[in-house]
């Protein structure tokens, strides 16, 4: 069996009861709709950065006072998806490296899986920065979301000394599908992008995430995977 890179997204992927953390907490602090959607559309007409995008997004919620305490509050519901942490302790027992490559936030990581440092090797997300009173103060953003996704993916392989085509993405929506083309193999999880269905290698069925196992498995051992396949 030879060794894999095995990054995941985390909303929708590794993390239930959320599609993007940025909305939950947006919806969960009380921020202005119209001011959201304002920012939003300036980063998809290209007139602001990823990183001008973040934090125009964090400055609303600094002006609301919020601290970690809060924020933590509000992510209590989130859980792990289902046979989460069974599937990532047993593809680190079966001796692969895993990653995360995201634009989720470090805090809901860390909230659903208080020992990720453990399983994850590397990874790749939005940071947010807290002052000494936990008031939050800003966040250091990602370089690696939406089409970047593809360049995490790139700086991972670099870094860990394994080859593209030794590399499995799994996510769920449409910031997934640049990645997704770019690695050895991808998987559509708990999907939500027709997109990315399209350009995944295997499309799995319902919210267990230990589904997977066998796709990556079979991958691992003799590559046989089917391209478009559908797997329960």
């Amino acid at each position: 069996m030879k060794k894999l890179l095995i990054c995941f997204d985390v909303d929708g992927t590794l993390i239930d009861d959320t599609i993007f953390i940025w909305q939950t907490l947006h919806d969960a602090i009380g921020t202005d709709p119209t001011e959201r959607d304002r920012w939003s559309k300036a980063f998809w007409n290209k007139e602001i950065s990823y990183a001008e995008w973040a934090g125009k997004d964090i400055a609303m919620w600094r002006d609301k006072g919020v601290t970690r305490q809060e924020i933590l509050r509000h992510l209590r519901l989130l859980r792990p998806m289902d046979g989460a942490w069974e599937c990532l302790k047993e593809l680190h027992r079966d001796g692969h490296i895993l990653g995360v490559i995201s634009g989720s936030l470090d805090i809901a990581l860390e909230q659903a899986f208080p020992r990720w440092e453990w399983v994850f090797s590397h990874v790749f997300l939005n940071r947010l920065v807290f002052d000494e009173n936990q008031v939050l103060k800003g966040v250091v953003a990602t370089p690696y979301d939406i089409d970047h996704k593809a360049d995490g993916l790139r700086e991972m392989a670099h870094r860990t000394g394994i080859s593209l085509n030794d590399t499995v993405f799994i996510g769920d929506h449409f910031n997934d599908v640049a990645v997704a083309r770019l690695a050895g193999r991808s998987i559509a999880f708990n999907c939500k992008s027709d997109e990315l269905e399209k350009v995944s290698d295997v499309t799995t069925t319902g919210t267990d995430l230990r589904v997977i196992l066998p796709v990556i498995r079979e991958f691992a051992l003799n590559d046989h995977t089917a391209l478009n396949s559908v797997i329960s």
